[in-house]
């Protein structure tokens, strides 16, 4: 279900067909989760005093860090790639993995291969992490884990996409490289088991006569709140079965935040503060925007299957 206003470029997407397996349709819908951060505890505190909150969706796992200069960030025998999201505010970091070393000190789409990492904080600030739930040690780990005790089976499962056309390694996109452009949707990169969309900063409220309600067959969609405020306009449909059936939502949250949309929620987002950024997280990468040419700023590196 979409009801994309004409010069919404996702209303040039391909109608994407149904899922293969088709759920049965009294399946009970998740309830949206909104999480900003402040209003929990942070899981883990590092050595010079870095905060760190664990969320998740049912694919995904994100770490966000109030990073203290000098902390360091390790993984060991990670069993496949993440990335780390770098935004205006964001800490300057050192990432080191397979032998390689990177310093990134401004907007920057970081890929991190397999194998033992390391991501330094070289400045105080936020670090953003995603990973895969196949780190499952983070994923236990999440504020929000006992949501997916049992998996949602309306997403489908995490199926990883074809490895980089020149093996894993440290990759870094400059986000200065790839502007904005008009005619392409935000700044979408993807990994094997990641897509990342880096919405642009917008300056001014969202015109309430022009938001875009829509809704995802079988993936959710993790809304990473990284400035402002947001309200999160959610309907659920209706099944057969009438006691499942949720009440419309509202969801405002400030930021840092993360917004998990559960399919088929329709729903939007409004930013309703002077000032505001959003970055959408899908996992595994999303076909449709795929399809559209341009859309992937990493798509010579990264094939769709």
């Amino acid at each position: 279900m979409t009801m994309y206003a004409k010069d919404d470029l996702r209303s040039q997407l391909a109608s994407t067909p149904p899922p293969q397996a088709a759920v049965d349709p009294s399946t009970p819908i998740r309830a949206a989760q909104y999480l900003e951060f402040s209003a929990f505890e942070p899981g883990e505190v590092g050595p010079a005093g870095s905060r760190t909150w664990l969320a998740r969706g049912q694919n995904a796992v994100l770490a966000w860090i109030d990073a203290v200069a000098g902390d360091r960030f390790a993984r060991e025998g990670q069993p496949d790639e993440y990335a780390v999201l770098l935004y205006s505010d964001s800490a300057s970091i050192r990432v080191t993995a397979a032998g390689e070393e990177q310093e990134v000190g401004e907007e920057a789409f970081v890929v991190v291969p397999p194998g033992d990492s390391v991501v330094e904080a070289l400045t105080d600030g936020p670090v953003i992490r995603v990973f895969s739930t196949l780190a499952r040690d983070l994923s236990d780990a999440a504020l929000n884990a006992a949501a997916y005790a049992e998996p949602d089976p309306r997403c489908a499962p995490l199926v990883p996409w074809p490895d980089p056309v020149d093996g894993f390694r440290l990759r870094v996109y400059r986000l200065a490289d790839t502007p904005i452009t008009e005619g392409l949707f935000g700044r979408i990169f993807r990994t094997t088991n990641l897509m990342v969309n880096f919405l642009a900063e917008e300056p001014a409220p969202r015109n309430p006569l022009k938001l875009s309600p829509h809704s995802h067959d079988d993936f959710e969609q993790l809304s990473l709140g990284v400035k402002g405020e947001f309200v999160h306009h959610m309907q659920y449909p209706w099944g057969p079965d009438s006691t499942t059936w949720r009440p419309e939502e509202h969801g405002r949250v400030g930021t840092p935040s993360l917004t998990v949309i559960p399919p088929p929620a329709i729903h939007t987002t409004q930013g309703v503060g002077p000032y505001q950024q959003l970055i959408d997280i899908f996992s595994p990468p999303r076909k449709d925007f795929s399809a559209r040419p341009g859309w992937i700023r990493n798509a010579d590196d990264y094939p769709a299957p």
